[in-house]
């Protein structure tokens, strides 16, 4: 008899939790995305020319963004978009990033600045920049991030064509800078993402979050909701979440590509992913009392699957530790993690196979698939243990209250598009 079984009544079931909860739902997503490709991905080409397009306001927050802010603005302004307005909204930043909006401000009288002296959080640049802008449709966009010349016209075309419902679009996040480790599996991991949650989360109906890297809402949606949470360190969870309570609809573009940079130094990612989960859990924690009422009952099954992920996470973490404590011999140890081990690479390879598959349709990234190895083998655990150490600043931050603050992650190493 192996002694947690002697210590832990009930700890097989543990066990079994852990090893079937992601196998189970590796298939849930690869359904989920097969399901969305063979009857929802069939949007025709839109003709451009024969659409009077409204006017558009793209709003980009900026905190310490000297280096990429002005790539950025030079590809906002070469967009053919017919009409359209720009707002950089520096949040307080402590580089060069405020001389270089005044020169900007002076060199294109078409772009307008706003400048915070205090840094008071994305949430709050964002506030500011609906407030200025003229346009019922706003495009809000990360200070790293390069908008595809057809972008904007699939966005918008959403809220056209779909209803006075739909309060907001979110496009489809590529990575540009390609050339490590960690960017490689970072594409390979975005695929998975976008190409599998989000379909699935889509025939759902409700999705966990739009990509605050690139996102379009209608002014009077977020209106209605009261704008972004100030004090929610990822905004883009949050005001998801808000929409959807108040019915207004959340679609997902693919087609609207927009290119981005991210960490590539360890560092830089846990940084980053610790805030994405803290994000996650602060709207969990805020939104519990879905579960209480009916007509929220469509947003249960987004809500619940967060849950049961982080507590995943937490029993994941205490099985093995308990393995590795309480094995009778290194043979029992190896035999477990082999077992569970190929199971679950074995299906995660085959569901990111088939993301990337999907999303190679705009992007060329079948020939990335060498380095989803790396991802159930080292980044899947690394995430997990993100969840955990999370948790405890999430429950803070609800707590404490305030505007929520951030420092950008690491831009990459390089900055190239491949």
């Amino acid at each position: 008899m192996n002694m947690q079984h002697v210590l832990i009544p009930g700890f097989e079931k543990l066990a079994s939790f852990v090893f079937w909860y992601p196998f189970i739902m590796s298939l849930f997503w690869i359904a989920g995305t097969l399901i969305y490709i063979r009857y929802r991905d069939r949007d025709p080409k839109v003709d451009f020319s024969t659409v009077d397009w409204p006017l558009v306001s793209f709003l980009v927050p900026c905190y310490n963004e000297e280096e990429t802010i002005e790539e950025t603005l030079k590809h906002l302004l070469a967009l053919d978009y017919p009409s359209k307005e720009i707002i950089l909204i520096n949040d307080g930043s402590t580089d060069g990033t405020a001389d270089i909006l005044k020169e900007i401000s002076r060199n294109h009288p078409e772009v307008r600045v706003i400048q915070l002296y205090e840094n008071k959080g994305k949430a709050n640049a964002l506030h500011l920049g609906a407030h200025a802008s003229k346009a019922e449709f706003l495009i809000c966009l990360d200070s790293d991030a390069i908008l595809d010349q057809d972008a904007p016209y699939y966005l918008i075309h959403h809220f056209l064509h779909k209803g006075e419902r739909l309060g907001a679009v979110t496009g489809n996040p590529r990575i540009r800078n390609r050339n490590t480790l960690l960017s490689r599996i970072q594409l390979v991991e975005y695929s998975s993402i976008i190409g599998s949650i989000k379909r699935t989360q889509r025939i759902l109906g409700k999705v966990m979050t739009v990509s605050g890297v690139v996102v379009a809402f209608r002014k009077k949606a977020l209106v209605d909701v009261g704008l972004w949470d100030r004090d929610m360190i990822t905004e883009d969870i949050a005001v998801s979440w808000k929409l959807q309570q108040r019915f207004w609809d959340i679609r997902y573009e693919p087609r609207a590509l927009c290119w981005m940079l991210v960490p590539e130094t360890l560092k830089g990612i846990w940084k980053q992913r610790v805030r994405w989960a803290q994000g996650g859990q602060e709207v969990m924690l805020r939104h519990w009392k879905v579960l209480l009422k009916w007509k929220q009952r469509r947003i249960w099954i987004v809500y619940l699957e967060q849950w049961i992920s982080t507590l995943w996470s937490f029993a994941w973490l205490f099985v093995t530790i308990m393995l590795l404590v309480t094995a009778n011999s290194p043979q029992d140890i190896l035999f477990w993690f082999t077992f569970t081990s190929f199971s679950l690479v074995f299906m995660s390879l085959i569901q990111l196979f088939i993301a990337l598959k999907i999303d190679s349709k705009y992007d060329n990234v079948k020939r990335y698939y060498v380095w989803a190895a790396w991802y159930p083998a080292l980044y899947w655990i690394v995430n997990t243990i993100v969840v955990v150490g999370a948790f405890p600043r999430a429950i803070r931050s609800r707590v404490k209250g305030g505007y929520a603050t951030w420092s950008s992650p690491d831009r990459g190493l390089t900055k190239s598009k491949s």
